[in-house]
């Protein structure tokens, strides 16, 4: 959804039918889809025998109140992170504001070279993985880029064999396949940092945040109305950050890179990071920005991917559904980029969580959340970590609720076992 002076810009007209968003995104197979232009790649993880195949599609998005727009999307994959053939990178960079292209461009560049060069990244993938992030804000901060009011969500996933990590700011998304019996269950891999999460809006409306939607900040609806109903139904005016005394920066997610104005009420860029142990029960992944899922579901753009045998072809086919609805529905579309990952040969066996010898490591039980046969992980709010990536670190980031890094294993099996 991006800032109210970004991506969402304007007031754009909407169709009478948009409360009715929750039934769309069934797909039918109409549409002209959007050939991607684009290999099909492969990687192997030799540690667990197994192969990973891969597309990507970037699609700008139809402004027509300022067609020269630049895609703000950018993507990163980069494989064999530090040499290691069992490590390897996929993001998603979603930009806003008058210079998104530059800070997603700027951000997802530095974000791999800082794991890159972290030589703690297997022993503490989380850690690490948290303290790029910071260190990425950080810089983009200390840039020539103005990021006052411009900056990037990010959604990523790092492989380390079997694993992976998948660190999320702002409402990109990352979506896992399970399979279940004959049918195939979207597990979501990260959770919408916005307003319309309560403990996010609570962490904001702490740090000095007003929380208002657009109509209620223009006085057209009545601002002491702290509810705002789901994303699904209540898309077209989502709730927004804005100063106190002031009609900006009006984002409508809670978390980013850059944004320096928007940090003074409590947009951070500290990731909330899980983790995930891959079986054989798990075909595929998703890592896209929001202008795939503002009009498909989840479980919809796992069907969609079901249907092709070719991620290429799922590419096209999702950008093209995702591109007719918004059209359907608005007079503009968004920015479109989906990274779509195949798990090939990877056998093995579902570690129980009870099963504390597994592979010789823990778990850790104040990490966990039950999510089906996934054994999804996730790091706890609380304290601030990475102190020492700025001398004045407590003087920007003076709220305490930036994400806590737990020094416990999180996983069945140690990432420093496969350097």
């Amino acid at each position: 959804m991006g800032c109210i002076h970004g991506k969402c810009c304007g007031r754009y007209p909407q169709s009478p039918d948009r409360s009715k968003k929750e039934k769309l995104g069934t797909y039918t197979g109409r549409g002209t889809h959007i050939l991607a232009d684009r290999s099909l790649d492969i990687v192997h993880v030799p540690s667990h025998k197994f192969r990973l195949e891969y597309s990507v599609l970037t699609k700008r998005g139809y402004y027509p109140e300022t067609p020269d727009k630049e895609n703000q999307d950018s993507y990163c994959i980069k494989t064999h992170i530090q040499g290691n053939p069992n490590v390897h990178f996929f993001g998603v960079f979603d930009g806003h504001g008058q210079f998104g292209t530059q800070c997603s461009k700027f951000v997802k560049d530095r974000l791999v070279e800082i794991l890159s060069n972290d030589p703690t990244l297997l022993d503490d993938p989380v850690k690490a993985y948290s303290c790029a992030f910071l260190a990425a804000n950080e810089e983009l901060y200390n840039s020539d880029i103005d990021d006052s009011m411009s900056g990037t969500t990010a959604i990523t996933v790092l492989v380390v064999g079997d694993i992976l990590y998948v660190a999320n700011v702002g409402d990109s998304r990352a979506v896992l396949a399970i399979k279940e019996g004959n049918k195939l269950v979207a597990e979501g891999l990260s959770y919408d940092q916005t307003p319309f999460r309560k403990d996010e809006c609570e962490r904001v409306k702490d740090c000095g945040a007003r929380v208002l939607s657009v109509d209620q900040v223009e006085g057209l609806k009545d601002p002491s109305i702290q509810t705002w109903g789901d994303e699904e139904t209540e898309g077209g005016d989502p709730p927004r950050l804005w100063v106190q005394n002031g009609m900006y920066p009006g984002t409508a997610f809670t978390r980013s890179v850059g944004d320096s104005t928007a940090e003074k009420i409590g947009v951070i860029a500290a990731p909330e990071v899980s983790t995930v142990h891959l079986t054989s029960s798990h075909p595929f992944f998703v890592v896209a920005s929001d202008g795939v899922f503002d009009f498909l579901s989840s479980q919809t753009v796992v069907d969609m991917v079901n249907r092709y045998t070719d991620p290429r072809d799922a590419c096209s086919a999702i950008a093209g559904e995702a591109y007719k609805l918004w059209l359907e529905h608005e007079n503009r579309t968004d920015d479109i980029t989906i990274i779509i990952v195949h798990i090939k040969d990877l056998c093995n066996f579902v570690v129980s969580a009870n099963d504390e010898s597994s592979e010789g490591n823990t778990r850790s039980d104040a990490l966990r959340r039950e999510k089906g046969s996934s054994d999804i992980f996730f790091t706890p709010a609380g304290s601030e970590v990475c102190h020492s990536i700025r001398s004045d670190f407590s003087e920007r980031y003076s709220y305490q609720h930036i994400m806590a890094i737990d020094q416990s294993p999180t996983t069945a099996a140690s990432p420093a076992m496969l350097a």
